[in-house]
């Protein structure tokens, strides 16, 4: 979806009295408020207050309403009629689904990155697997956790499959919650850590049907481990 100006938004980028307006605003807001989502400052089914986030953020109203319209076209955010927006929360069940999905794109993905790789982006991949070795070694899963999400970006990059990339970066946002609590789950790190590595070793060896098969295995097991995890129900209006 375009980011650009919509209805009662001025075509360039001021700054009124309530805060910047425009292309400028939008993209300041749906920045900000994504960075917040991804990140749980804002939790799964939080109200979004359209004042108290335009002043927090620096923008209009209007610029504020539009970023929420996008954000609810990536799925992280849900509009109620007469009764404003809220952050989305996504059940186990569809976070499953949306997983089987990334399995088809990670895989494929990582077959793109074996035929392109680099000595030094395999180099820089096998830094990455040491470095999540000493991660599980030291008992620092939300270490483990940002080296995982590190190593899936730096693989879609060498894929160089933007399409597949941008559908993946979709993806992720809508997951960030279960994926955070998987890290947090005893064993979880421990687990995944020969998966991960597998798919470095295959990525850096230049063989991609054993590259794609090594990211649907981790990604079957990471299905396996959300399918083990208990349903959430403690949030405000989920059917």
């Amino acid at each position: 979806m375009s980011r650009g100006g919509t209805a009662g938004e001025g075509a360039e980028d001021v700054r009124p009295i309530g805060g910047i307006a425009g292309a400028r605003g939008r993209k300041q807001a749906f920045d900000g408020l994504r960075r917040a989502i991804l990140s749980g400052d804002v939790g799964p089914g939080q109200r979004l207050v359209e004042e108290e986030l335009a002043a927090r953020f620096g923008v209009t109203r209007a610029s504020l309403r539009a970023a929420l319209i996008d954000l609810a076209a990536e799925g992280l955010v849900e509009r109620i009629p007469n009764r404003g927006a809220r952050v989305r929360a996504v059940s186990i069940a569809e976070a499953i689904a949306i997983t089987e999905c990334r399995m088809a794109l990670e895989g494929l993905c990582a077959a793109k990155a074996a035929e392109r790789v680099t000595g030094a982006q395999a180099a820089r991949l096998r830094e990455i697997g040491d470095s999540l070795e000493r991660a599980v070694a030291d008992g620092e899963p939300l270490k483990y956790s940002a080296l995982n999400q590190e190593l899936h970006r730096l693989v879609r990059d060498i894929s160089g499959q933007e399409v597949a990339a941008g559908l993946l970066e979709r993806l992720h946002g809508q997951l960030v919650r279960h994926q955070f609590q998987l890290a947090l789950r005893p064993g979880r790190p421990q687990a995944s850590l020969p998966q991960h590595l597998a798919i470095i070793d295959a990525i850096a060896a230049r063989r991609p049907e054993a590259a794609e098969e090594a990211a649907r295995g981790h990604l079957r097991s990471v299905i396996a481990a959300l399918r083990a995890s208990p349903e959430d129900t403690d949030h405000e209006g989920m059917a």
